[in-house]
């Protein structure tokens, strides 16, 4: 009898792990995939959107393009998990599971910052993105602040990458004279656990006069005043404040029982929780790695890796690696690249090479090796 497998939700993780499956597996699993989307979207996709390189279609994996063997998608909300039962129910239907995998990445908290809404914007979700392509062209001159208000965020490198793509646009603009853009955040460099990558992007604001302004934790906007308000009692004054919002679990997440201290707690070894047969891979956990899709991707396959083994009755499968690839623009059509080790129990480490055309064709690749793999197309 096959086993029954149900993935709630369609990002990095769940579509990794579904694809791993279905090929490992055929015959063996049925995989039930759900998301309340009709597409997935990278995350550095949305920078296309923002500054109108790109339209929504053009970046999107559609579900709909889905054909691997064993695979059914479905286009729902989640609206309850109950893990001791490996029941999920959404707003059409109700489905039962052998194994059930929450990998519904991290919510963003948008009125959690006192006038964050009204005063504020953001390009961390796809809407976010390309609502701000329209504030961005209106844009003439000003102080141009993008902060980091909560910790963890996705993707540690993007607010550097922005605030380096911004130079870049409004140069092409000609009014970059006019307009002042910092950087504010709460640690001492960009990428911790990078000391190359972090020289490297500071050197590179620098070139580009964009102050990186460090220990600094924003607490509130005063839209009326336009000012950005910091937990030692300061002010920053802006004219256009971009905004990496706090993170946290989706509210079904939070509900089920799931999470503890904000977020689903895992083994390191091979992303179970403590709910026998449920497992939770991405941005959703407190494993130990930064919250972006490849380290989701690196946990999809050893949750892979464990259930093929399991299911099949052969094999060792490895623990969780803490591995993956971060690829960062510099502008110019060169990217840079950082390959993360966050091996559970040991140093995080971020090897960096330097940005090149022939990383830029390598991030071009990642993209289409992926929705080749996922889509099974």
């Amino acid at each position: 009898m096959s086993k029954k497998i149900v993935i709630a939700g369609a990002g990095f993780g769940g579509l990794e792990l579904s694809s791993r499956l279905a090929e490992a597996l055929p015959g063996q699993v049925e995989i039930t995939l759900i998301d309340k989307n009709k597409g997935f979207v990278f995350g550095f996709s949305k920078f296309e959107l923002m500054f109108g390189r790109a339209t929504l279609p053009e970046v999107s994996l559609y579900y709909h393009d889905i054909v691997k063997p064993g695979v059914e998608f479905r286009q729902e909300t989640i609206t309850a998990i109950d893990p001791g039962n490996r029941r999920l129910t959404t707003d059409r239907n109700s489905y039962e599971a052998d194994v059930l995998v929450v990998a519904l990445g991290a919510e963003y908290d948008i009125e959690g910052t006192p006038g964050f809404a009204a005063g504020g914007h953001e390009f961390y979700s796809v809407p976010g993105a390309i609502a701000l392509n329209d504030v961005l062209q209106e844009f003439k001159s000003g102080s141009l602040v993008i902060g980091i208000i909560g910790q963890p965020f996705k993707c540690p490198p993007a607010p550097c990458e922005a605030a380096i793509l911004l130079d870049e646009f409004f140069t092409e603009r000609g009014i970059r004279g006019d307009i002042e853009i910092s950087v504010v955040s709460q640690w001492d460099v960009p990428i911790p656990p990078s000391p190359e990558g972090s020289e490297f992007i500071l050197k590179s604001l620098k070139q580009r006069v964009i102050p990186f302004v460090t220990g600094t934790v924003i607490t509130a906007l005063d839209p009326e005043k336009k000012l950005a308000l910091t937990k030692d009692g300061g002010s920053i004054p802006y004219d256009l404040f971009l905004g990496i919002p706090i993170h946290r679990v989706p509210a079904v997440v939070k509900e089920s029982g799931l999470s503890e201290d904000g977020w689903i707690p895992v083994d390191d070894r091979n992303l179970s929780t403590k709910f026998p047969g449920v497992y939770a891979v991405g941005d959703v956990t407190s494993a130990p790695v930064p919250k972006a899709g490849v380290f989701a991707e690196s946990a999809a396959q050893a949750v892979a890796e464990h259930l093929i083994a399991e299911i099949s009755g052969s094999g060792e499968p490895d623990p969780f690696s803490g591995r993956g690839t971060c690829y960062v623009e510099f502008g110019g059509g060169l990217v840079g690249r950082m390959n993360a080790d966050f091996f559970p129990g040991t140093r995080p480490t971020a090897p960096f090479s330097e940005p090149s055309l022939a990383l830029a064709r390598d991030k071009a690749d990642f993209v289409r090796n992926r929705r080749a793999r996922w889509l099974g197309t």
